[in-house]
C-alpha cells in the first residue's frame, strides 16, 4: 500500500501544475455548491493501478467527496469496466479529472506492462523487475504500479543499494578495485551488484566477491555460459532492451531476473475515462 504522504505529494505537485491560480473554465460555467457524480470507467482492457491517488486527488479538492470504488488495483479491465463513482462538489470534480486520470491511465498501462510480461516468465525461475527509468517526480507510485502487475522492484533510489556499472568501473581501474572500495565504504547489510559485459568480466566480478552480476547487454547463449559457471553462487540479472518473446528466450537460460526498463520510460496509457453521471444541483 502506497503511504498517504507519498500520494499527497505527488498529488498536491500535480494539481499546482494543472490548477496553477484556478480553472477558469470550471469556474465560469459550474456554480459553486453543485453536486454531480463522476463515473470513471476504462475504455482498454489491463490492470488497474493508482486509484489510491486518483481518489486522493477529488479529496483534496473536495474533503467531503464521497467515492465508491466498483474495482481495487490489481482488478482486470475490460472496455465498459466501471471503476469509481465520485460523488461531490461539481468543480471538484471537473478540476481534478485530467489528474486523477493522468495518473490512473499512467500507472494502470505500468500494471498491464508489468502482467504480460511477469505471464511470460511462469514456469521459469525468473523475476521480472523494474529499472531506475522512471518518470521524475514518479517513481515510488510507478514502481507500485509495476508491483500491482505482478513484476518485481530494483532499486528505488542510488542510497538503496550499490550497482556497479561500465563508467563506475573505468573510474576505478577495473572490477576487483571497484567492489573493493565498495565492500570498505557500504555496511555489510547492503549487497553489491555488478555489471559485466563478458565472461571474462563475470569471472573478476565472482573472484571479486560481488553478490549479484548483472549480464548487460548479452546474447542467450552466453547467458546459458554465466549460469553455468556461476553455478548458484550469486544471483543473475539479465539487462540491456529485452523485450517482447525475447523476455521468455532470456528467462530459459535459467537467469534470476530479468530488468525491463521499457515497463515504466514507454508504457501505453490505458484508456480510462470519466463521465458526468446523475446531476444533482445545489
Amino acid at each position: 500500500m502506497l503511504p498517504l504522504w507519498v500520494i499527497d505529494d505527488v498529488v498536491r505537485r500535480a494539481l499546482a501544475e494543472d490548477v496553477g491560480r484556478g480553472d477558469l473554465t470550471t469556474n465560469a460555467l459550474v456554480p459553486e455548491g453543485f453536486i454531480a457524480e463522476g463515473i470513471i470507467h476504462s475504455k482498454g482492457k489491463g490492470i488497474l493501478a493508482g486509484m489510491p491517488a486518483a481518489a486522493r486527488t477529488f479529496q483534496l479538492l473536495d474533503p467531503d467527496v464521497e467515492i465508491r470504488q466498483e474495482l481495487t488495483d490489481g482488478s482486470e479491465l475490460v472496455p465498459g469496466s466501471v471503476i469509481a463513482r465520485i460523488n461531490g462538489s461539481g468543480r471538484a470534480l471537473l478540476t481534478g479529472e485530467r489528474v486523477a486520470l493522468n495518473l490512473l491511465q499512467r500507472l494502470s498501462g505500468i500494471a498491464t506492462a508489468a502482467a504480460g510480461l511477469a505471464k511470460m516468465l511462469e514456469g521459469t525461475r525468473a523475476r521480472l523487475v523494474d529499472t531506475r527509468k522512471t518518470t521524475p517526480g514518479l517513481r515510488i507510485l510507478e514502481k507500485y504500479a509495476v508491483r500491482t502487475g505482478g513484476g518485481y522492484n530494483h532499486r528505488l533510489g542510488l542510497d538503496d543499494g550499490v550497482l556497479i556499472k561500465d563508467n563506475h568501473i573505468k573510474v576505478a581501474g577495473g572490477i576487483t578495485e571497484a567492489v573493493r572500495r565498495a565492500r570498505a565504504a557500504v555496511p555489510h547489510t547492503v549487497k553489491i551488484e555488478v555489471e559485466v559485459e563478458s565472461i571474462g568480466q563475470l569471472h573478476e566480478a565472482l573472484d571479486a566477491g560481488a553478490d549479484i552480476i548483472m549480464l548487460d547487454n548479452m546474447p542467450p547463449a552466453l547467458m546459458r555460459d554465466a549460469v553455468k559457471i556461476s553455478a548458484g553462487r550469486v544471483l543473475l540479472e539479465a539487462s540491456g532492451g529485452i523485450a517482447g518473446d525475447a523476455v521468455r528466450e532470456v528467462a530459459e537460460t535459467g537467469v534470476d531476473l530479468i530488468s525491463v526498463g521499457a515497463i515504466t520510460h514507454s508504457v501505453m496509457a490505458l484508456d480510462i475515462s470519466m463521465d458526468i453521471g446523475e446531476m444533482k444541483g445545489i
